[in-house]
């Protein structure tokens, strides 16, 4: 999944680590995310939480998307700021989950928290080439 998000990779984020029902990313705030207020968008902050927990939720080999999402903004955050996500599975039952997000800075205090709620769709992430690769 990670080859293929072009968004992600452009918004310069890093995947830090992945297991399952848990994942985290980081990115550093550059100055085209800033807002007219001098801190970082929220919409940058909601992204990289949206793509920590599309990773998260996406571990189990079933292709999984966002059904809601809400996020609390906690503290502004500035240009250069290296941001963390960790998200972390909550409850995962049938075709749906929810997932909790937490948004950090580099001195570790929490600029934002996300909620997730996932549905499984149709389709597998993994091919059965790689389904073999993974047990040599």
């Amino acid at each position: 999944m990670w080859t293929d998000d072009r968004a992600s990779k452009g918004l310069g984020m890093s995947l830090q680590r992945i297991a399952p029902g848990e994942a985290v990313l980081s990115m550093t705030v550059r100055k085209d995310m800033t807002n007219g207020h001098g801190i970082c968008h929220g919409g940058f902050i909601f992204t990289l939480a949206d793509s920590t927990f599309a990773f998260a939720c996406n571990t189990y080999d079933q292709r999984t998307v966002a059904q809601q999402c809400a996020v609390t903004f906690l503290q502004p955050v500035s240009e250069g700021e290296i941001l963390t996500a960790h998200a972390i599975e909550r409850t995962r039952a049938g075709r749906g989950g929810i997932y909790d997000v937490t948004v950090r800075d580099s001195a570790n205090t929490v600029v934002a928290e996300f909620r997730g709620h996932s549905r499984t769709i149709s389709g597998r992430l993994l091919t059965p080439d790689n389904h073999q690769h993974d047990n040599k």
